[in-house]
C-alpha cells in the first residue's frame, strides 16, 4: 500500500480531470482531502474509496437537477 500523499496535480493526473475540478470537488462535493498549510494533499486510497462510493456522481446529479429547476423559472 502506498502511504505517500499526492499533490492536486498529482490527484488531477490520477483521475483524468482537470486541476480546476478538484478545487470545485472539495468544495461542492466534500471530496477527502487534507489541507496543510496552503497546499492540499490527498490519500490516493481514500479519494478512490470515494469515487467509488458514489460520492461523485450523487453530488452531480443533485447538482443537475437543481440547475435544471433554475434554467425552467421563467423571468
Amino acid at each position: 500500500m502506498e502511504d505517500r500523499w499526492l499533490s492536486v496535480d498529482q490527484i488531477a493526473d490520477h483521475l483524468g480531470i482537470k486541476r480546476d475540478t478538484v478545487y470545485k470537488w472539495i468544495d461542492e462535493r466534500q471530496m477527502p482531502g487534507h489541507k496543510i498549510g496552503r497546499l492540499w494533499k490527498f490519500n490516493k486510497q481514500e479519494v478512490d474509496d470515494w469515487v467509488k462510493s458514489g460520492s461523485v456522481r450523487e453530488k452531480l446529479k443533485s447538482r443537475t437537477i437543481k440547475q435544471k429547476r433554475v434554467d425552467n423559472v421563467q423571468p
